[in-house]
């Protein structure tokens, strides 16, 4: 058992380098804005006060116990959600029209609950350390830290901001995306923490001056290399992405509901004369050969045989195919409601005819259901709105023209996930189009974040991304993850943005997350060795090091 005792002795320096750790890893990500590049460089040794923390000795001179390194990594953890993840209070308030206090109750709740994730980071990391160095410790941390990001992935569904995102605009390191996604960067950058850690940690001055050189070359050799782009690649092909900026949830509940005569009206004449990204308009405008319409907050039912019928009309007036946000229906008498409904995306081709839907997946906790309806009932008020959605099950690709190219649609929130996303591009798609609504962020840091996600998706699969928003940020990402041009937020209009059509498969989308699955059978393979040499010293009636309490 862990006493009263035990805990004092943990160090006030202890606990605040678990806090300072949690600020440095809120720097590098967006806070309310695109990320400068200055910033981006605290990721490198984001880390360090915490391994330090967890490392080190306590006051009376012994290894911390588990239990006290797990305190200091949920410290950290819950200061790190609540810091990155503070759009949730808006997003419920504002937005789920939500009182104040229930609010910061959900953000609180949800920063605890995944701060767990830091504390079984730390926990894990004490029990690797045995004897007097912490260099095996420091050796297994990169390691580790992939296996508990893919835990957050699998287990919980939210691996939203994994430490590999900061190396988005790295031009060179992004070079490992393809291979083993982004929790491979995740990966390095671990790993020169690691080093600065080691540095510090360690015994003697001239250990300290090895690690701490190599981790400052690689990290200032990663840095400056990465800053050289690639080529531009090309493109060939355009696209017409709307952006519609409607009022979401509280906001646009006393609006006049916008008649689908008029919507259509407007959204015919943006597509068919769309803005160049540069706003300077050529004699002939370029023709649309593909138009999209994104995820917004507009009651239009695929089931609506008029809203099939104007968005056919549309796409065989431009000859070109249209991909439209909507809600899925299908009637189904076995559902207590009487129907079942998806977040979708509907499909029409070139000549008009419709081709089908694509349901989203990954739903949107409390926004599109509430998880756990009897613990989490006074969330309801979120959905009242839009109502439960049902999840869909087919990664479906559809046909964008006579050539053969195919397009995956992924929709919102989806795009954070790299290993469902890939799928897409695995089956056939030749482009991959996001659809979203982030008016439900306002401006806080959360569209840029999700802006950099969709990008990584671009580069792991080498293919080009149409990321089309309702409230901000539009654009075309190319397969090194750059933006052709991004609309200005909290604008209507629509823009011609280029993009192509690209064949073949990357390592990371035939086999996913296989990186990230390595690390964790290697960080099982870590606890295995020590757990044998812990068990050999005590039947020698010895130890290897410490015997605090855990």
């Amino acid at each position: 058992m862990l006493d009263s005792t035990a805990m004092r002795t943990v160090s006030w320096r202890a606990w605040l380098f678990s806090l300072l750790s949690a600020a440095l890893q809120l720097l590098p990500f967006p806070l309310a804005g695109p990320v400068p590049a200055w910033r981006r460089l605290f990721c490198w040794f984001c880390l360090v006060p915490l391994l330090i923390a967890v490392l080190s000795k306590d006051a009376t001179g012994r290894r911390l116990g588990g239990l006290q390194a797990a305190l200091l990594g949920y410290l950290c953890g819950v200061a790190w959600y609540a810091g990155n993840c503070y759009w949730i209070y808006q997003t419920m308030h504002i937005y789920g029209a939500l009182p104040e206090l229930a609010s910061l109750g959900i953000l609180i709740l949800f920063a605890l609950y995944l701060g767990l994730y830091h504390a079984l980071f730390a926990w894990v990391l004490a029990r690797l350390h045995r004897g007097e160095s912490p260099l095996s410790a420091l050796l297994a941390a990169p390691f580790l830290w992939v296996a508990i990001e893919l835990a957050r992935a699998r287990i919980t569904g939210f691996p939203w901001d994994l430490l590999g995102y900061t190396q988005v605009e790295n031009f060179l390191l992004v070079r490992l995306a393809p291979l083993g996604g982004v929790m491979l960067l995740s990966f390095v950058v671990a790993a020169i923490n690691a080093g600065f850690a080691a540095a510090a940690l360690s015994a003697t001055t001239k250990r300290r001056a090895r690690f701490g050189c190599a981790a400052t070359a690689l990290a200032v050799l990663l840095s400056g290399l990465g800053r050289v782009a690639p080529p531009a690649d090309a493109a060939g092909h355009t696209a017409t992405l709307l952006q519609e900026n409607l009022k979401v949830g509280a906001e646009g509940r006393d609006l006049v509901p916008f008649p689908l005569a008029e919507k259509y009206s407007q959204f015919r004449a943006w597509s068919l004369h769309p803005l160049l990204p540069s706003g300077a308009q050529p004699a002939t405008p370029p023709r649309a050969e593909l138009i999209v319409w994104p995820e917004a907050p507009a009651d239009f039912a695929t089931s609506d045989p008029s809203f099939r019928l104007q968005l056919g009309q549309l796409a065989h007036a431009a000859h070109a195919p249209v991909i439209a946000g909507s809600v899925g229906v299908d009637f189904d008498p076995a559902s207590p409601r009487g129907y079942r409904e998806y977040g979708s995306a509907a499909v029409f081709a070139a000549d008009g005819q419709y081709l089908g839907r694509y349901d989203k997946i990954h739903r949107v906790p409390w926004g599109e259901y509430v998880p756990y309806p009897w613990l989490f009932a006074f969330a309801g008020k979120l959905i009242s709105g839009i109502g439960e959605m049902e999840a869909g099950s087919a990664h479906t690709l559809f046909p964008l023209g006579q050539t053969g190219e195919r397009a995956g649609v992924f929709i919102c929130y989806e795009s954070i996930f790299g290993d469902e996303v890939r799928q897409f591009t695995a089956a056939g798609a030749n482009v991959l189009v996001n659809i979203s609504d982030d008016g439900w962020y306002g401006d806080t840091s959360a569209p840029w974040q999700h802006l950099d996600m969709a990008r990584m998706r671009a580069i792991e699969n080498g293919r080009w991304v149409l990321r089309d928003t309702n409230t901000g940020i539009t654009t075309a990402i190319d397969p090194h993850g750059r933006g052709v041009f991004t609309t200005p937020r909290h604008v209507r209009e629509a823009f011609a943005f280029p993009f192509g059509y690209r064949t073949g498969l990357t390592f990371y989308t035939r086999h996913g997350d296989w990186f990230a699955w390595l690390c964790a059978g290697i960080t099982l393979l870590f606890l295995v060795m020590n757990y044998s040499t812990s068990f050999a010293w005590k039947t020698r009636g010895s130890s290897p090091g410490r015997t605090h309490v855990n």
